[in-house]
């Protein structure tokens, strides 16, 4: 069952497990040994528990050496956006470990194969699982080349609310007026439409944001005037 997986891992990742029991053991969920009597192996809760630990300190020390200049608040801020539930999810389907889960029947019909807390599970247990079959060099090596690399492209953006922080930041000493406002509006190639909103603290601007919604030009606005606000602080 795992043999396409294991192809794809050594591939395009050049991951080969030794013990192939642990990978099997990452993606293997309770119910379904609970329902196989004769099933030897384990679930993946105890791969979860360690991969979990390595997940948080491999990206604490990878933003840490990355940016030497931020202080701890930006760094907590970008490795709370990497190290939660939908990105590990995405991931997890970026690898398509969610076609190889075993789940017990229940569980398959009630639709969790395609659930974000289980594919965030499954991506710390595959993570707990390659430290202990190859160590943290390796898992650092595989994170930079699947995790971090994303940090520019701005992918943990989407996993962030931040109309909300820029609110709670701006009203911290009390209510205010925000408002989002569609300044332009323009047709690129495909005719896909680009929207520009201006977001305003009493009629001050705070940021411009652009996107293929309404909705998504208001994030990036929220989001420079949030970082613009908080940097350095």
């Amino acid at each position: 069952m795992f043999d396409k997986l294991e192809k794809q891992l050594s591939e395009k990742y050049q991951i080969e497990f030794k013990d192939l029991s642990l990978l099997r053991e990452a993606l293997t969920q309770a119910n379904y040994v609970n329902e196989h009597t004769n099933f030897t192996g384990r679930d993946y809760q105890r791969l979860e528990f360690l991969g979990d630990a390595v997940m948080q300190q491999s990206t604490a020390l990878y933003l840490f050496k990355r940016y030497p200049d931020w202080d701890e608040g930006q760094l907590t801020e970008l490795r709370i956006s990497m190290v939660q539930t939908r990105a590990f999810a995405a991931l997890s389907r970026e690898l398509h470990l969610d076609r190889y889960i075993l789940l017990g029947r229940g569980e398959e019909r009630s639709g969790a194969r395609n659930r974000d807390s289980l594919l965030e599970d499954i991506w710390e247990a595959f993570i707990g699982a390659l430290f202990l079959d190859q160590g943290a060099e390796k898992v650092m090596t595989f994170l930079k080349q699947v995790m971090f690399s994303k940090i520019d492209d701005g992918f943990y953006d989407q996993f962030v609310d931040y109309k909300s922080k820029l609110q709670e930041y701006l009203q911290r000493n009390g209510a205010v007026t925000i408002a989002y406002t569609k300044v332009a509006e323009r047709q690129i190639e495909n005719n896909e439409q680009i929207f520009t909103v201006e977001v305003t603290l009493d009629n001050k601007k705070l940021g411009v944001g652009e996107g293929k919604s309404t909705k998504d030009a208001e994030k990036a606005a929220a989001r420079l005037a949030f970082q613009n606000l908080t940097k350095g602080k």
